[in-house]
C-alpha cells in the first residue's frame, strides 16, 4: 500500500465523487453531532429494517441477502449540461490524458467529443422512501436537466435540493413515495479487514455489485483542495471492492446491508479499476445531507489552526515525546483556537475523547460539530497534557449558523419565502418552517394564504428553509396541503391545487 501511494504522482486518481484533503483547519468544513438528524428520522419513521442486524448475521461467502437489500436502493443518474462538448459514445483515445473530474462522466469507450449538451452519468442511493437521493457533486454539477433511473427503469426528473462542493455530495429529490433505501449504518465501527460490498448503476445498467475488504481507514489522497476547494474534507474508506466507471455516487455496504460509505474515486494509471477504491464515510455523509435539508447549505466551523502530522523527523526537531498526536504548526489570529487557548507547537491528542493521530482523523472529529458548539481538545504542551474547551467559529468569525438565501418562488405560485429566525421558531413554539414575505397574482393568494404566514408542513412534510420548499413544491402536482400558523399565532391548514 506504501509503494502505491508513493506513486501518487504518477497515477490518476479518478473521481467518482471526492471529499478534499486540508491541512488546515482554519477553514474548515464541519459536520454536526445532533442525534435527532433528520435523515435518520425519515428513516426510522418509516420502519424499513435491514435484513440482517449485525455485521456477523450474514451467513459467511453468502451476499445475496446484502444485493437484495442493496439493489433496489441505488440508482443511475443523467445530467444534461449545456454548452460545450458531450461524451458520447465511440472508440476510445488512448492516447489523450483524462481529466478525472470526467471520468465518470463517460467511461471506456466513451471519451470521444461531440458538439452540444454534455452528458454526465453516474449512480445514486435513496435515502429515504420519500424520494431524498444522496449522489456525488461532480456527476451533476453544472447540470440544467438530472433525471433518475430506478432499479425497475421507472425514470424521473429530479430536483436539486443542495450540493456541497468540499465533499462532493449532493442531495436530489424526486416526486415518489414508498420506495426502498438504505438504512445509514456508522462509519465509525468499520475496521480495516471486514468484509463490504460495492454497489452501483452504471451506464443504466441496473445495479451491478462487486466485494472487497476495508483495506484502510482514514485516505487522505488531497484531490478535491487541489481543485480549488478550500475546505474540503478528506477522510476516505480504503477499499479493495472493485469501483469503475459508472459507479460514481454508489453505495459502500456492510454484511447487514447498511450504507457505511459513498464510492467516490480509484487510483488508477488507466481510468478503469486498479486495485483500490475510496468512498466517503457515511457518518460524513450524513451531515451533509441534514445540514442541507434543515438549513438549506452544509454548516461551516472554523479550529482556528494549521496542524501537521507528526514524523520522527518532525518530533526530533521540535523535541516531541513521541509521535502520537498531530502537531499545531499555527494558530490563526481572533480565531477558536486562539481564543480558547491553544498554541503553536501544541500537539493535539483528543477531540471529544476520541484520540486523533492524523489530520484526516482530526478533520473528521471536529467535523462532527457546528459553528457555536463547544468541543474539548486534549494537547500536550511540553510535558503537561491539559484539556482546553474551544468554541468553533464560522467563516467570519462568529459563533452562528448560515441559512441558505431566500428564494422566490416562480410567478405562477405567486409568492417569495423566507428562512425564518431562532426568535419565530420561539415563538411559535416549532421547529422549523418558513415564511411567506410577499404575494402576488398567483395560486397561493388564490387560496386564502396570507403574507406573513409560516409555513411549517407541505403535505405533510416538514419544511426546514426556503430552498427546501421550493424544490418540494416544484416536486408535487394536484391538490396538497399547506400547513402552519398566521401572524396570530393561529394553526391553520390551506389547500392549493398545483397544476399537474
Amino acid at each position: 500500500m506504501k509503494q502505491l501511494l508513493d506513486k501518487y504522482k504518477i497515477l490518476t486518481l479518478v473521481l467518482a465523487g471526492v471529499a478534499g484533503g486540508v491541512a488546515s483547519l482554519g477553514g474548515y468544513m464541519v459536520f454536526a453531532s445532533n442525534q435527532s438528524t433528520t435523515i435518520e428520522a425519515k428513516q426510522n419513521a418509516s420502519g424499513q429494517l435491514a435484513r440482517y442486524s449485525s455485521l456477523n448475521a450474514v451467513p459467511s461467502f453468502d451476499f445475496t441477502g446484502v444485493s437484495e437489500i442493496a439493489n433496489p436502493a441505488v440508482v443511475h443518474i443523467k445530467s444534461t449540461i449545456s454548452g460545450g462538448n458531450a461524451m458520447g459514445e465511440g472508440n476510445r483515445q488512448q492516447q489523450m490524458p483524462m481529466d478525472p473530474f470526467e471520468f465518470f462522466r463517460g467511461g471506456p469507450g466513451m471519451e470521444f467529443q461531440q458538439q452540444g449538451p454534455r452528458q454526465a452519468s453516474g449512480s445514486g442511493v435513496i435515502l429515504s422512501d420519500d424520494g431524498f437521493i444522496v449522489t456525488n457533486n461532480h456527476v451533476i454539477d453544472g447540470a440544467t436537466k438530472i433525471e433518475v433511473v430506478l432499479n425497475d427503469k421507472r425514470t424521473y426528473v429530479a430536483e436539486l435540493v443542495g450540493t456541497d462542493p468540499n465533499t462532493d455530495i449532493a442531495l436530489l429529490r424526486i416526486g415518489e413515495k414508498g420506495l426502498p433505501f438504505l438504512k445509514l449504518g456508522n462509519s465509525d465501527q468499520v475496521k480495516v479487514g471486514q468484509w463490504v460490498v460495492a454497489v452501483g448503476n452504471p451506464f443504466n445498467l441496473n445495479s451491478t455489485v462487486t466485494l472487497g475488504i476495508v483495506s484502510a481507514m482514514g485516505r487522505n489522497i488531497d484531490l478535491l483542495r487541489s481543485k480549488g476547494n478550500k475546505y474540503a474534507i478528506e477522510n476516505f474508506i480504503q477499499t479493495d471492492a472493485a469501483i469503475n466507471p459508472g459507479n460514481s455516487g454508489g453505495a459502500l455496504v456492510n454484511t447487514a446491508g447498511e450504507l457505511v460509505g459513498i464510492n467516490t474515486a480509484i487510483a488508477s494509471e488507466t481510468g478503469s479499476y486498479a486495485g483500490y477504491g475510496f468512498a466517503v464515510p457515511v457518518n460524513l455523509v450524513k451531515k451533509v445531507v441534514n445540514d442541507i435539508m434543515k438549513y438549506g447549505k452544509v454548516q461551516r466551523a472554523l479550529l482556528g489552526v494549521s496542524i501537521q502530522e507528526i514524523s520522527q523527523e518532525l518530533a526530533d526537531a521540535q523535541g516531541l515525546k513521541d509521535l502520537k498526536g498531530v502537531y499545531v504548526a499555527e494558530v490563526i489570529e481572533n480565531g477558536a483556537g486562539e481564543k480558547a487557548g491553544i498554541k503553536k507547537g501544541d500537539v493535539i491528542l483528543k477531540v471529544a475523547g476520541t484520540e486523533v493521530n492524523t489530520s484526516s482523523r482530526l478533520q473528521e472529529e471536529v467535523g462532527k460539530y457546528r459553528p457555536g458548539d463547544k468541543v474539548v481538545i486534549t494537547v500536550r504542551r511540553k510535558s503537561a497534557v491539559m484539556d482546553i474547551e474551544a468554541t468553533l467559529l464560522d467563516a467570519d468569525g462568529k459563533a452562528k449558523l448560515e441559512v441558505a438565501e431566500n428564494e422566490v418562488i416562480d410567478a405562477y405560485l405567486g409568492m417569495k419565502m423566507d428562512n425564518i429566525t431562532r426568535e419565530e421558531k420561539l415563538a411559535l413554539g416549532v421547529k422549523s418552517g418558513v415564511k411567506v414575505t410577499a404575494l402576488d397574482k398567483g395560486l397561493f393568494k388564490d387560496a386564502g394564504i396570507p403574507v406573513g404566514f409560516v409555513i411549517t408542513h407541505i403535505n405533510n412534510e416538514p419544511v426546514y428553509s426556503a430552498k427546501g420548499a421550493s424544490s418540494l413544491l416544484k416536486l408535487l402536482s394536484g391538490a396538497i396541503a399547506i400547513e402552519g400558523y398566521t401572524l396570530d399565532k393561529k394553526e391553520r391548514v390551506f389547500a392549493v391545487k398545483l397544476p399537474r
